[in-house]
């Protein structure tokens, strides 16, 4: 197994962002333009994390040594946003690239997968339905890479762990988002999330489901991955 995080390339474009039949703070459905960017076939794995913690000398998370959840091919959980963003400078510095976190709109145009106003990664068929479905995220994350990619080759996209995303939250953003690119409002005090959890009564979130909490906090399910800027030659 790899430390080095796969990228997967997405190519620019549109896409319909949010929904009409979910919560009010996915409304409206607009239309966002998003250059080409690269994004992490998976979260970042606790067998990464654990080169950040001994080369940055970083405080592990919480349940670090709890077997439930230090498994090396597990996506790293507990770790707060700063803890993603301190990732993200020592993982640039180290290889001299440019990571961070997606955005929000970066996070749900590589989690459609190119499928236009669907409801899930794979389509709109329910969640339930998906291979392995009842024998998944029973009392923990999963390692990565359990179920099919979508249509970009991105996985574990939409469940497992919540995702953090570089945004601020606003509720009604959506009312006022620009058309390319979107980054967020100026300020807040809750930081996006994206993506199901093992925690959840029902396991695989929609894609167009928004979720935020307070940047400091770090809960046992959620992680993040990786996206970087990436031009076209």
């Amino acid at each position: 197994m790899s430390i080095e995080p796969e990228m997967i390339v997405i190519p620019p474009g549109d896409f319909l962002m949010g929904s009409e039949d979910g919560a009010e703070n996915e409304r409206p459905v607009h239309r966002v333009y998003i250059d080409q960017f690269a994004i992490a076939r998976y979260p970042v794995t606790n067998l990464l994390y654990r080169y950040f913690i001994e080369d940055a000398d970083h405080e592990p998370p919480k349940f670090w040594d709890d077997p439930r959840f230090n498994q090396p091919d597990q996506p790293v959980t507990s770790v707060s946003w700063f803890d993603a963003m301190a990732f993200c400078e020592w993982h640039s510095a180290r290889t001299g690239e440019d990571f961070r976190l997606p955005t929000e709109a970066e996070w749900e145009r590589a989690a459609r997968g190119g499928l236009e106003g669907k409801r899930y990664t794979w389509g709109d068929e329910p969640p339930q339905h998906q291979p392995r479905y009842s024998e998944l995220w029973m009392n923990k994350p999963e390692p990565i890479g359990q179920r099919p990619p979508n249509g970009f080759g991105v996985q574990d996209i939409g469940e497992n762990v919540h995702e953090w995303c570089s945004d601020w939250y606003d509720e009604h953003y959506y009312v006022h988002s620009p058309e390319r690119n979107p980054q967020g409002p100026a300020t807040g005090i809750r930081r996006v999330s994206r993506g199901g959890s093992w925690r959840h009564q029902i396991k695989i979130a929609r894609v167009a489901a928004r979720s935020s909490i307070p940047p400091e906090y770090a809960y046992s399910d959620y992680g993040f991955r990786l996206a970087k800027h990436h031009s076209i030659s």
